[in-house]
This record gives C-alpha cells, structure tokens and sequence, in this order.
C-alpha cells in the first residue's frame, strides 16, 4: 500500500517535552501542531535549558496529558502533578534533584542539547530551537511516520505525532500534503538522535537501534511538516499529496 490510500492509524501528542504522552482519537492541528502538543518543557534553572531525555532520561519515565485544558502529569514514586506554579516546580525539582521550572512555551525558543557521541553521551552540542512550543526545529510542528516504515519498532521510541498506513512518507519531503482536514508542507526527514536508545517504561536502553537507524535510514525516521492550513485530524482520516 503506497500513500495514495493511506489514512491515520495512530495519533499521539506529548504536552511535556521528553515525557511520555498520551493518545488520542482526534485532534486539532493549529499553526504550533498538534494543540498542547509539547505545550510545556521542564525548564532547568541553572543551565537555562529546556531539559530533554537526551541529558535526563529520567523524564521519560513520567506521562503528560492534558484533561479538560489542564496539564497532568504522573510519574515515578507517586508522582502526581495538576497545573504548574511554585507547588509543581518543587515537586519537579525534588524528583529530578535540581532545580527547575515546568514552563509553558513562550515566544522564545528553547536551548536543548545533544550527545555527538551517542555510545558515551559525549561532545555536547546546543541550539534554539522555535518558539511557540518546544519544538526541536523551525521545520517541524509535527511529525508523521508510515507502518511500513516503522516496522516492528515500537512508536514510542520516536514520539512520532501520527501514524499512518502504507509506505513512501519520504517521497513527499518538498511537497504538500493533505492529513485529515489540515494541508501541510512536508519539509524534512526527521533525523534521529541518542534519545530514541533512551530506557522507558517496557523498553530497554538500545544503543544498537540508533546505529542501525544510521548505517540504513541515513539517520532518519519519520518526516516533518509545518501546517499551512489548519484543521481537525482523526484516526481514519486520509493522509495524502496534494
């Protein structure tokens, strides 16, 4: 099955960057992706980054949802926060041993940082990425990755926004695209980074993931998208070129 009949398996969204998410039925698509999709990030005081997996895996051993327009997150050893403000942030920093801030995006990009050396989490490197949500680049506010191209891997070590079925989502990297009711412009493959070895709740560290992912991917899985006309999205929904 190519993409010419593909339609929406899955969709996720992650309202906390770096933590578990939740998955949804439908979904609106705004200008920012998915609506509070990584609406939030995990700000740390001192270095005045926004906290990822990659430097704090820990993170994704807790879930972030968003019930009727409220942040919830729940993790390890009784772990249960409603909302932000100084309450939520204490109890962030005490899990997390240092002190930090659950803050929602602003205008500013986040700082984010990623190992070089995946295999010995070594030769760091930082960047800003947009503002508007914790997105990682200015290319993508939301990510899509067929069946066919996911295999047996499991969608949770990507965080892939939608799943969709049949193959060929790389072909459409320079070209518009029609997912549900929004109409996107397919920019990039997604390039894929230390975080996708990470442990997580079911899932073991895998080193040899990434280099597999490298050696026969080009070190991608997945494409972005920016959305250029916003709309409603929903499992069933057609995916497909414009």
């Amino acid at each position: 099955m190519s993409l010419s009949n593909s339609v929406i398996s899955q969709i996720w969204r992650y309202p906390v960057k770096s933590m578990g998410g939740e998955q949804l039925e439908s979904a609106e698509l705004t200008e920012l992706g998915i609506a509070h999709d990584r609406g939030w990030g995990v700000f740390d005081v001192e270095t005045g980054n926004v906290l990822t997996a990659r430097r704090t895996p820990e993170l994704l051993f807790a879930r972030a949802s968003v019930v009727d327009d409220e942040l919830v997150v729940d993790g390890p050893d009784g772990l249960a926060l409603r909302g932000t403000g100084a309450e939520t942030d204490a109890a962030m920093s005490a899990w997390l041993g240092r002190p930090v801030e659950l803050r929602a995006a602003g205008s500013d990009g986040g700082t984010y940082e990623n190992p070089m050396d995946f295999e010995n989490d070594a030769e760091w490197v930082s960047w800003t990425g947009p503002g508007g949500a914790w997105h990682d680049s200015t290319k993508s506010r939301v990510s899509i990755v067929s069946e066919e191209s996911l295999g047996s891997w499991d969608l949770a070590r990507f965080r892939t926004n939608v799943l969709v079925s049949g193959s060929g989502e790389d072909d459409l990297v320079g070209s518009p695209a029609q997912l549900g009711a929004a109409v996107l412009d397919v920019t990039k493959r997604i390039d894929r980074c230390v975080m996708i070895t990470r442990p997580q709740p079911g899932l073991d560290r895998d080193l040899d993931l990434l280099k597999h992912i490298n050696a026969e991917h080009e070190r991608c899985l997945s494409v972005g998208a920016l959305i250029t006309t916003p709309g409603s999205i929903a499992v069933g929904d057609s995916f497909s070129t414009l």
